[in-house]
């Protein structure tokens, strides 16, 4: 297999730059295992659960990685600060559960106070008798955030969200490639790697965010479409029959569920369906938050939740994560080369 080599490759000691974003509901430790198996890195994700369902998962990692120790594995834990900011005491419970797993990395977002989560995990790692050092992402939307991850906490890595991102994000966020393009001109080379993350499908979006001046790629709805990930048979169908024009930017889904502790300006991007008609209707929340869990345990995805990126209709199949990550690489190495082609000598 061609090497796709960036300073995100470098750091973290994998084949190709493509990571499997974290994603609550979705990303457990099989999906997480099975992209590092195939070259690339996994990011599980903790979401609402506890530090024993976190326990859980990355003995699954592990096991699916056929590894004694995830110290040097191709995989990383994401946290939604919020939750933690939230959690009191247990917040730090849960967060010394990949740290003392000498977990690669982990990934913070939607917080009011990300810095915080950073100096614990530094501090914590100051502390270790082995060196380890824990690689920091950090999710952002604007210039102003990238500067501030950069220099004011130092982190490893800024995974740059545009508009187009699946799940959960800043509802003014940039398009990804105007969002990329502003980071590339003001992180210097020696910087922290950049990201990019919103609305990619295949190898074709990979090569062109590369040669924008990321260094890889997060992408989330295309690893939903794999046996790996806690998504139902009915979401994934869901996914499939998709058309361009079938996701929404919504709070609906978070009003029926109750998760609402969202900081200002965070919505989500999801499938559009009755739920979100009903509340924009004008029906009850009560109706609508009891026809919503009907829903859930009906497993009826013309009303529960399917988090998509914009790039939903250029999937059409459920694929393994390890032989997923195979494809995209090589896909993107036959769009650079294509691309190179373009150029020629005076």
């Amino acid at each position: 297999m061609s090497s796709l080599t960036t300073s995100l490759t470098h750091l973290l000691g994998v084949r190709t730059p493509i990571i499997s974003a974290p994603m609550a509901g979705a990303s457990g430790g099989a999906l997480a295992g099975a992209v590092g198996q195939g070259g690339g890195f996994g990011f599980l994700q903790a979401g609402y659960n506890g530090a024993e369902k976190l326990k859980e998962e990355l003995e699954t990692a592990r096991s699916t990685l056929k590894v004694s120790s995830l110290e040097h594995a191709a995989i990383g834990v994401g946290f939604i600060a919020w939750i933690l900011e939230e959690g009191g005491p247990s917040s730090f419970d849960l967060l010394k559960v990949p740290l003392q797993n000498r977990v690669k990395a982990i990934w913070l977002a939607f917080g009011n106070d990300l810095g915080r989560w950073v100096s614990y995990i530094r501090d914590y790692d100051r502390q270790r008798a082995d060196g380890h050092k824990t690689i920091i992402f950090v999710q952002l939307s604007s210039v102003e955030e990238a500067l501030t991850a950069a220099n004011d906490w130092k982190v490893d890595v800024l995974v740059a969200q545009g508009i187009e991102s699946g799940g959960h994000g800043r509802a003014s966020a940039p398009p990804l490639l105007t969002l990329i393009s502003s980071l590339v001109e003001v992180v210097p080379k020696e910087g922290p790697p950049i990201v990019a993350a919103g609305g990619l499908a295949n190898g074709a979006h990979i090569a062109a965010c590369l040669t924008l001046g990321a260094s890889g790629v997060a992408m989330g709805t295309r690893f939903l479409l794999t046996p790996e990930s806690l998504y139902t048979d009915a979401q994934r169908k869901a996914l499939i029959a998709a058309g361009p024009n079938s996701t929404i930017r919504t709070f609906a889904f978070d009003r029926a569920r109750g998760t609402l502790g969202w900081p200002t300006g965070i919505d989500g991007r999801a499938l559009m369906n009755q739920t979100v008609k009903d509340l924009e209707a004008g029906v009850p929340i009560e109706d609508v938050q009891q026809a919503f869990s009907q829903a859930v345990q009906n497993g009826d995805p013309n009303r529960m939740l399917v988090w998509a990126g914009t790039g939903v209709s250029l999937m059409n199949q459920v694929k393994g994560a390890a032989a997923l990550v195979a494809e995209l690489h090589q896909e993107a190495v036959a769009h650079l080369r294509r691309a190179s082609q373009i150029v020629s000598a005076a």
